[in-house]
């Protein structure tokens, strides 16, 4: 063992320190413990939103949405849509029809989007309809002819709806009558309600079949987007104007990160952030390392003059305090990462934490803790913790053997 590790070791387990000393010391310990820890779960907590969030869009949205700007709508959408399928990596090309219509029930009413879309190919995607659609009856007529329509669950808990109740829906693309421009109006039968997790879609939309919605808007047999479901939702962006390009001429595409682009940066402002802010609890604590090694150096200054009188060198004595503070920055992240992991772990799975879904989308805060981001972390504590060595150990260095020595 060297002389300045076999010293280090022995100025920590001293029990002949002054008591001020030893209190400091764990304090500073605690302190990366707790900067680590909470700068582990914060960042965890980052990465769960934005996993949560990408999975909750992902259900309910495409990976890559084709329109064609300045028409009326997109004719021959079937061809175009088996074209699309074609291509490498595309799951399905879906055909679609979006229309803001009004929602009414028992003296209620809400504005909500209504969704038409083509079963057959829905079926082939993991939206979150494709399971309701297992079910060959989901969009099926009833005994008196009338359309279904499948609404969010907390649509239907606001408005008291039920499966199997009837709803009417009123579109603003009026038909012309006698009496002046008039909405269309239809009855339809809520033949099952869906819940993707993520508030806004439970809460706003709903699906019917793609002539249904056709015939409400009375536009004909037009879509207005074609959305393509991928084998990978991260080639959306590579992908994305090749898609556009054999759709034909006119084409324009967006990816679901574009449409999001907001929400997503801003989680990564919020990260950087909060990054920085909690890393000046480690950065206190390294300043507490430095005022404990400097309290040493004075408390121990007759040892380092009599190792400097028996020969012992400068980059020795240097190292004895480099060393106790590595070694106290050490255990504090260490147990700080090992602690925020685990904690991180323990609220993700018991769900612990409850949001307001109208607020934050999703009911729950979700943690998902990254063994890179905490080696990341613990990196950077082990550095302020040796930066702030520096100026004690340069201290030791100073002492004068025969200042210290000479009234001994």
């Amino acid at each position: 063992m060297s002389l300045s590790r076999f010293v280090a070791f022995r100025y920590l387990r001293s029990r002949h320190r002054p008591p001020i000393l030893r209190i400091i010391s764990w304090l500073s310990i605690l302190g990366v413990g707790a900067g680590v820890a909470t700068l582990v779960i914060a960042l965890a907590m980052n990465s769960g939103f934005r996993s949560a969030l990408e999975d909750h869009l992902l259900a309910v949205t495409a990976h890559v949405h084709l329109t064609r700007p300045g028409s009326e709508g997109i004719t021959s959408y079937e061809a175009i849509a088996d074209r699309v399928s074609a291509q490498p990596h595309v799951i399905a090309a879906v055909p679609a029809l979006y229309q803001t219509v009004l929602l009414s029930s028992g003296g209620r009413a809400r504005g909500i989007v209504l969704k038409g879309i083509d079963p057959a190919r829905e079926r082939r995607t993991d939206s979150v309809l494709a399971s309701l659609l297992r079910r060959s009856d989901l969009f099926a007529q009833d005994s008196d002819g009338l359309d279904a329509v499948v609404l969010g669950g907390v649509l239907a808990d606001d408005l008291r709806i039920h499966e199997g109740d009837y709803v009417t829906i009123t579109s603003p693309r009026g038909r012309l009558t006698p009496f002046g421009m008039l909405p269309r109006s239809r009855q339809f039968r809520v033949s099952a309600i869906f819940h993707s997790g993520f508030y806004d879609y439970d809460a706003n939309w709903g699906f019917a079949t793609l002539p249904t919605v056709q015939g409400l808007a009375g536009i004909g047999d037009l879509a207005n987007v074609i959305e393509c479901r991928l084998d990978n939702a991260d080639l959306a962006d590579s992908l994305a104007a090749s898609l556009a390009s054999a759709a034909g001429s006119g084409f324009l595409s967006r990816t679901w990160s574009e449409e999001n682009r907001a929400l997503f940066h801003w989680l990564n402002v919020e990260k950087l952030v909060t990054a920085i802010f909690i890393s000046l609890i480690t950065f206190v604590a390294g300043l507490n390392i430095l005022v404990v090694l400097a309290m040493t150096v004075r408390d121990k200054a007759r040892d380092i003059a009599v190792l400097v009188a028996m020969g012992a060198r400068r980059p020795q004595i240097r190292g004895i305090f480099i060393l106790q503070g590595m070694i106290a920055g050490a255990w504090g992240t260490v147990s700080g990462g090992l602690l925020g992991y685990i904690l991180a772990l323990i609220l993700n799975h018991w769900r612990l934490v409850h949001l307001d879904p109208e607020v934050y989308a999703i009911s729950y805060v979700p943690f998902s803790p990254s063994l890179l981001d905490t080696l990341l972390v613990a990196l950077v504590a082990l550095i302020i913790c040796v930066l702030a060595t520096i100026y004690p150990a340069q201290l030791a260095v100073r002492v004068s053997p025969t200042e210290i020595l000479r009234y001994e």
